[in-house]
């Protein structure tokens, strides 16, 4: 090799030592109260991406008073942002409606799907092992509904639905202290919408002893949502399944993001979702056919699903 050659080669070696390696993307994912379902899986799908891209995209988990919350910080936040909650509350954000209304913002029209993770289901948790499990036990109870989440909006509705709103006591509490407030006899009941098995209201079964009622199928067509059933033994305690509702919940983000961003991260979600189901079966009940039913597609989440012939319902 001449000498101008080899220095021509030293020059290019040392460009390529120069140059970053891919560059980190830093972001912030949104999702529920520390110690709930919805939190942990925020954290193994932190850790789960983190693997999946060599470390090139970083979640940080932050705790959240509620989906009504998450969707509220869209108006302040940036590309970085992605957050949790279920499709008719976007849409109920979009149209200025229920927990919207007179808060309306043009950024709500920004959001944008990426990805469908473990469904909420309603846990109407009762205190004491002894008695029935229908929904009329909460009469004359205390109940602990929350504020600003979307288990305090979707329990009320169905205290009014099944008459029970005038029967019971609302409590006035954060749901965070539910676990505390149900073992001191504060509230006998609260509600929580979370995936299962739900860490909280583990505790609260093996702690206190309680019950977790059951909605009939009239009631549960009642509702208009899907209904679920959680097996027996499921909770400590719990002999019989469970009859109760779910409601799908999905990762946005918003037009904020850019396109190669969200590409990755849903790729990466979806080439990691069978390893993260090994470890918590709640991911299990994820599928590619719910991504038709969860809104608008991100750009870059579109590219993927359309790359891997997934049906995106448009």
């Amino acid at each position: 090799m001449t000498f101008h050659r080899q220095m021509a080669a030293a020059a290019l070696a040392a460009l390529a030592f120069a140059l970053p390696a891919q560059a980190q993307t830093q972001l912030t994912y949104k999702s529920a109260k520390t110690g709930t379902s919805y939190y942990q899986m925020g954290v193994e799908l932190a850790e789960a991406v983190k693997t999946a891209s060599d470390g090139n995209l970083i979640l940080t988990v932050e705790e959240s008073q509620g989906s009504v919350q998450n969707v509220m910080e869209v108006r302040a936040r940036g590309g970085d942002y992605i957050f949790t909650a279920p499709p008719p509350l976007v849409a109920d954000a979009q149209a200025g409606a229920a927990a919207f209304e007179g808060k309306g913002d043009a950024k709500f029209a920004e959001i944008r799907a990426l990805f469908p993770i473990p469904s909420l289901t309603m846990h109407f948790v009762l205190s004491g092992t002894e008695g029935g499990t229908d929904m009329g036990q909460l009469e004359g109870k205390s109940v602990l509904l929350g504020k600003g989440t979307f288990s305090a909006t979707e329990g009320e509705k169905y205290l009014n639905l099944f008459g029970l709103m005038d029967k019971v006591k609302i409590a006035d509490a954060e749901l965070s202290n539910a676990g505390d407030a149900l073992k001191n006899g504060q509230i006998d009941a609260f509600v929580s919408a979370s995936s299962w098995p739900a860490p909280n209201i583990i505790e609260a079964a093996a702690g206190t002893g309680v019950r977790i009622l059951s909605l009939s199928d009239e009631q549960v067509t009642q509702t208009g949502q899907a209904r679920v059933e959680i097996p027996a033994e499921t909770y400590p305690g719990q002999t019989e399944a469970i009859v109760t509702t779910g409601l799908p919940v999905v990762a946005f983000t918003t037009t904020a993001m850019d396109e190669e961003t969200a590409y990755q991260l849903t790729k990466d979600f979806w080439e990691t979702r069978e390893k993260l189901a090994e470890t918590a079966a709640w991911w299990a009940g994820v599928s590619p056919d719910q991504v038709a039913g969860i809104g608008t597609l991100h750009p870059g989440a579109k590219r993927y699903y359309d790359e891997a012939g997934v049906a995106t319902g448009g």
